[in-house]
């Protein structure tokens, strides 16, 4: 599978920056032989721990910030292993 054909001018918005940047990991995990399952399920774990992280481990707003519901988001996490308390701040005591 190829790159779309371009107009010729470069795009520099984010969005021709993200599918740029993915096309180019995507070579890289198919040259690799990485299946589509294996590389989903990794993109989205990564996503969703980048949300926590950035959320401190909140659902709610990591929920808010990937655009789900944060019910989706509790079973999706669920579904992953992953636990939120994980990415909450490390309290002193």
């Amino acid at each position: 599978m190829s790159t779309p054909p371009t107009s010729g001018a470069p795009n520099r918005s984010p969005a021709g920056n993200l599918h740029r940047q993915l096309g180019e990991v995507i070579s890289e995990l198919v040259a690799a032989g990485v299946s589509l399952e294996q590389a989903r399920c990794e993109f989205e774990r990564q996503y969703v721990v980048t949300a926590l992280t950035v959320a401190d481990g909140g659902i709610k707003r990591s929920a808010e910030i990937l655009g789900v519901h944060r019910n989706t988001l509790r079973n999706k996490v669920s579904s992953l292993g992953i636990r939120p308390v994980d990415y909450a701040p490390r309290r002193r005591g």
